[in-house]
């Protein structure tokens, strides 16, 4: 039976690019080939891991741009460019406009550090604090046209302990990342991950 070429995508970062690192050292186990890392910022960090890995980069500045539609048609015209077929969010901080979804429908992934729907929003480690709770975690869903908002796919854990700031308890959060991430992705890929309506289904492998 022969064997279906991995599924193309692009990595969008725009600060070190830990969760990038993390797909890439899934290698094989990914099932997709990452053909472009994008960002928003020239230096980020995500991009030379992208370059030491042999992996085409591109920047799209926000400052180049006259709002965020000039800006979300830029940034799409670069995955497509590359041959990408889905993108995958990896702390790209910036709000992409309703273009972006209709172009990929159900074909942009993102990662969250809380529990959605709970502490959506750029600050979700902070929030959770402050809000005294007792649980967050990691959420992993598609993009819709609302920030933070679409189908989830999968979730996990992470209790917040005693005396846990910001800084441990990301620290701790993006463990779990490093770990879930490639797995969400390496699933899409390998096409056993199905939406109906807000209910998103995983596959098991057989």
């Amino acid at each position: 039976m022969p064997t279906l070429p991995p599924v193309r995508i692009a990595v969008l970062v725009s600060g070190s690019g830990s969760n990038l690192q993390a797909l890439l050292d899934a290698g094989d186990d990914l099932g997709a080939e990452i053909v472009l890392v994008l960002s928003d910022k020239a230096d980020a960090y995500g991009l030379e891991r992208a370059r030491g890995a042999g992996i085409p980069t591109a920047v799209v500045r926000w400052a180049d741009h006259a709002d965020r539609a000039a800006f979300t048609t830029a940034v799409c015209d670069a995955i497509q460019g590359a041959g990408a077929e889905a993108v995958v969010l990896a702390g790209f901080m910036r709000i992409l406009s309703a273009e972006a979804v209709e172009r990929f429908p159900l074909r942009i992934l993102n990662i969250h550090p809380s529990l959605l729907p709970s502490f959506p929003g750029a600050h979700a480690v902070e929030d959770s604090l402050a809000h005294g709770a007792k649980v967050t975690g990691v959420t992993v869903h598609f993009v819709d046209e609302q920030v933070d908002h679409g189908p989830v796919i999968a979730q996990r854990p992470v209790l917040i302990e005693e005396g846990d700031d910001a800084d441990s308890l990301h620290a701790r959060i993006q463990q779990v990342e490093h770990q879930f991430y490639p797995q969400v992705v390496a699933a899409f890929a390998a096409g056993r991950i199905t939406v109906e309506g807000r209910t998103v289904h995983w596959e098991e492998p057989s």
